[in-house]
């Protein structure tokens, strides 16, 4: 992973020279000798650069190669994230690079705020899956593995960015678990990945098929074929309170055929992601531990392939859930809601949770509504559904509400049975989360996250490339932080 450091020192004169400038403004910078000042002054004229975000002049100087990065009008948090992701590009075959942080006219954010939000832009942005790749030539992989960052007082900014690290490894983490095959990413691998996270002092514990068997997973059970887990992440950054802040719930499904209700072969695939709300989940463990963040957080995710074989559940088959409600399932493909409810109902029942969150990449009538812009949020709080919102605006994973309510509850009445797992044809989204909040204990705190169409990003952005986003680790960071 590329390597940010914070110095005050002497910069090598092989590191190519950055220096930010806001849109229309004047390029003043103590970083640049008179010589380069002139130099970079003149590229600027002649190419029309005028400071938009994302924009830059490059100039070669008898000191080296000077890269001149547009900031944009009264740059914020999100806008230096998506340069710093925009350099890695940049930069793809220079080795080092030195970002000189000075003052940005319209811009609220300290000089340590800028650095780190650059930082943090550069070390997603630079995120790449080459792992299966056997001939690919040395030229194609980037070459970049250092970028430093000239501030004052560099080790107070270095601590201070400690929380950004650790939300880059987990982003990346996330996104390295959902570019995986299938094949290579069952969930006995996933589980033991996650055991592996212990040593960061998570608590971890696996509970295999022959446990869930026991504890009577019903509908969890019913969704699997073949290997099936259910890991529980724990991290108690407060210690001495009993109680959890908030129980995460990951969707875990490592691939979705859909069971004995198929899904149509193209783009069948993709379904090695229908596990990224489980990768969501663990990353989130995994950087609140980084972090050391003083909250108590509590993960659990349902990790199964739904695959067809003799042994699988039927359309019309009537299973019994943990909580002892009755399912009658009508398409095999609604897995996850069955995944979700019994481990939801779990994590309630055994655990001091009383906010849960759940997440996952659950219905195709989210993505339509809401295409790859918002994830859509279904919540039974007013207070906890805000605080979400918020926490997506400020992470650039942005949320939108979308309704619940008794007539798309009533949608999922089975005739024989307590409950359906699809509501029909219309409103998707909204009768797949009213059967979630079902095993919703009462007076529980609740958000159901659909990430369906924004777990995955088909041509690439300046902060993420082709492939999984890891979209969820960021907004849940930012609201589980917001709680200290």
């Amino acid at each position: 992973m590329l390597e940010i450091v914070f110095t005050d020192g002497r910069i090598g004169s092989k590191a190519v020279k950055i220096i930010g400038v806001s849109e229309n403004a004047k390029i003043v910078s103590k970083a640049l000798n008179d010589d380069e000042a002139a130099l970079v002054k003149k590229a600027v004229a002649q190419s029309g650069f005028k400071g938009k975000n994302g924009t830059f002049v490059e100039v070669f100087g008898t000191g080296g190669k000077i890269i001149v990065a547009g900031l944009g009008d009264k740059p914020d948090a999100v806008s230096l994230q998506k340069l710093g992701g925009s350099l890695a590009k940049k930069l793809f075959k220079d080795a080092v690079a030195c970002y000189y942080v000075e003052e940005i006219k319209g811009c609220k954010l300290s000089l340590a705020e800028i650095a780190h939000n650059i930082a943090f832009g550069l070390t997603i942005g630079s995120y790449r899956f080459d792992k299966y790749f056997t001939k690919k030539k040395q030229e194609e992989y980037p070459s970049l593995e250092q970028v430093i960052f000239k501030v004052k007082n560099p080790e107070a900014v270095n601590e201070s960015y400690r929380r950004f690290a650790a939300l880059g490894n987990a982003v990346r983490y996330a996104r390295d678990l959902c570019n995986e095959p299938a094949n290579y990413l069952t969930p006995e691998v996933f589980a033991d990945d996650i055991q592996r996270l212990s040593y960061l002092g998570l608590d971890i514990e696996i509970l295999d098929k022959k446990a869930l068997q026991e504890k009577e997973f019903g509908m969890l059970l019913s969704a699997a074929q073949g290997s099936c887990n259910d890991p529980r992440v724990q991290w108690r950054g407060k210690p001495d309170q009993e109680a959890f802040d908030c129980g995460l719930v990951g969707k875990g499904v490592t691939f979705d055929s859909g069971g004995i209700s198929l899904k149509p072969g193209a783009g069948m695939g993709d379904m090695k992601r229908d596990m990224t709300g489980a990768a969501v989940v663990v990353s989130s463990l995994k950087a609140l531990a980084l972090q050391k963040a003083p909250v108590n957080v509590i993960g659990i995710v349902g990790l199964v392939e739904n695959m067809p074989d003799a042994m699988a559940t039927r359309p019309g088959d009537v299973v019994t859930s943990l909580s002892g409600q009755t399912v009658e399932i009508l398409n095999t493909d609604a897995e996850g809601r069955l995944v979700l409810g019994d481990i939801m109902w779990y994590l309630q029942s055994n655990y001091n949770v009383h906010t849960l969150i759940d997440i996952a990449t659950l219905t195709g009538a989210t993505m339509r509504a809401l295409g790859n812009q918002y994830a859509g949020i279904f919540c039974n709080n007013d207070k906890l559904c805000n605080e979400l919102i918020k926490a997506g605006e400020a992470s650039d994973e942005k949320l939108w509400r979308l309704p619940l309510g008794e007539g798309y509850n009533k949608m999922i009445n089975s005739d024989i049975a307590d409950m359906k797992n699809l509501g029909g044809v219309n409103a998707g989204g909204s009768t797949a989360a009213c059967f979630l909040e079902r095993f919703v204990l009462k007076g529980n705190a609740w958000a159901h996250l659909d990430i369906a169409g924004v777990d995955t990003e088909d041509k690439g952005t300046s902060l993420c490339p082709k492939g999984s986003t890891g979209f969820g680790v960021r907004v849940l960071n930012y609201y589980l932080n917001a709680k200290n």
